[in-house]
């Protein structure tokens, strides 16, 4: 099987924005401490990817582990995009950054190292992430508002 991994290659250039921005919505952004983006896996019109998501809790030497996988194409009409946000569980801080190259050497996708951004619960540099990779464009009004 022939997949690029190239960002610029991706028949869906706002996929992982989309994402970010569903991450930012569902676990909120003051939540978010770190966020891993793994290369994402492309074929013709169809992409999947991967996403890691280090949580804060209320006890502050726990995290939460969120993973999000997507899968999109390019279609006729326009794109789909699929995804699901998923908790893994808990864990300290300061394994996380293992956990995540046990998840590259375990998979059988070959996914590559992934980009690791501290976020550490600033909305802003999240939402700075989300436009970087093509999320997130403009606040939307409130119907009949212009």
């Amino acid at each position: 099987m022939n997949l690029k991994r190239a960002p610029g290659d991706s028949p869906i250039p706002d996929a992982l924005g989309r994402v970010l921005q569903a991450i930012a919505d569902q676990v909120g952004g003051e939540k978010v401490d770190r966020v891993w983006i793994f290369p994402p896996l492309i074929r013709g019109r169809k992409e999947w990817g991967l996403v890691a998501v280090s949580g804060m809790t209320p006890e502050a030497e726990r995290r939460t582990l969120y993973t999000v996988r997507y899968s999109g194409e390019l279609t006729g009409t326009g794109s789909s995009l699929d995804f699901g946000i998923t908790v893994e569980g808990e864990a300290p801080p300061d394994r996380l950054p293992r956990v995540m190259d046990g998840v590259v050497r375990r998979s059988d996708l070959q996914l590559g190292e992934a980009r690791e951004v501290v976020i550490r619960g600033d909305v802003e540099k999240l939402g700075a992430l989300v436009r970087e990779y093509g999320g997130g464009d403009e606040p939307h009004s409130p119907e009949g508002e212009p």
